[in-house]
């Protein structure tokens, strides 16, 4: 239970590592540490699993081409602000509402359904991340609290309940837009910094939904 519990905290942080890239635009302290041994190391485990390495190897090469990019955090925030910060129509809003229902049509039922979760499960998110239930950073965060929550865990039924439970918010809370918000992203990123996280995740999903249901 201790080797599936601390699988579990490694879990957790990869969600949290995705919701701080859609949460804000990354400081210059913050890209420098994206040339590290430590990140670059990390990058390199997730990429020795097959599923994932395509979306790795996409991810390591932008990061490569920031490294040459001039004025590389400014322009990347501004890659930040025309994908997530612009409308739906010239970019790739990241709340779940801009591709559940009426095509590009804000509208409540997800943020409900997620506002919902947060009260079911008891779990606060980051209060720093000033968005609506349904932004994809406050679903990521919220998704890594849930797996944290089921470390409480002592019996094995209960931590296969709490599997189910993860791989349902996986299932029905992001796989049910993310491939669409993907496309957009690759469609509208031009550097491709953004765009090849999406496609990560996307994969790490997938991957996870997978050893959550014992595939």
């Amino acid at each position: 239970m201790q080797e599936l519990k601390a699988f579990n905290e490694k879990r957790a942080e990869i969600y949290w590592w995705f919701s701080s890239l859609f949460a804000k635009e990354l400081t210059e302290k913050e890209l420098e540490a994206y040339h590290s041994v430590e990140i670059r190391g990390f990058l390199s485990g997730l990429g020795e699993n097959p599923a994932l390495k395509p979306a790795v190897d996409t991810l390591t090469d932008a990061l490569n081409r920031l490294q040459v990019r001039h004025d590389a955090q400014l322009e990347l925030a501004a890659d930040f602000c025309e994908l997530f910060l612009k409308t739906h129509k010239h970019g790739a809003l990241p709340y779940a509402s801009m591709y559940i229902g009426s095509s590009g049509l804000l509208n409540d039922k997800p943020a409900e359904e997620m506002e919902r979760l947060m009260a079911e499960f008891g779990v606060q998110v980051d209060a720093s991340l000033n968005e609506p239930a349904d932004h994809l950073a406050v679903e990521l965060d919220f998704l890594g609290n849930m797996i944290i929550r089921s470390n409480e865990f002592e019996q094995e039924k209960h931590m296969e309940e709490a599997f189910l439970k993860q791989n349902d918010f996986i299932q029905n809370q992001l796989m049910t837009w993310l491939p669409q918000f993907g496309k957009k992203c690759y469609q509208l990123d031009e550097f491709g910094f953004y765009s090849s996280v999406t496609q990560l995740l996307i994969a790490f999903c997938k991957l996870d939904s997978g050893y959550l249901i014992g595939e």
